[in-house]
């Protein structure tokens, strides 16, 4: 992996996890939802290399993943 892409992993797993302390008055459902949705954002940006439809969309399958598994 390009020290590029695991840059961007580490500051998007720390901005997952401060971000999380805003999510304190979301339900379960709600918070696993956006964590899918960014999770989903990255991967799809990842594997499309950059590509806006491919972040788009990797985050609308990944909320979708979220809420789905979510209490």
């Amino acid at each position: 992996m390009k020290t590029t892409n695991r840059f961007a992993i580490g500051i998007l797993a720390m901005a997952v996890m401060l971000g999380l302390g805003g999510c304190s008055g979301m339900s379960p459902r709600d918070q696993n939802t956006a964590v899918g949705a960014g999770v989903g954002a990255v991967g799809g940006a990842i594997l499309t290399g950059g590509s806006p439809i491919g972040t788009v969309g990797g985050a609308a399958v990944g909320g979708v993943i979220g809420h789905q598994v979510g209490r």
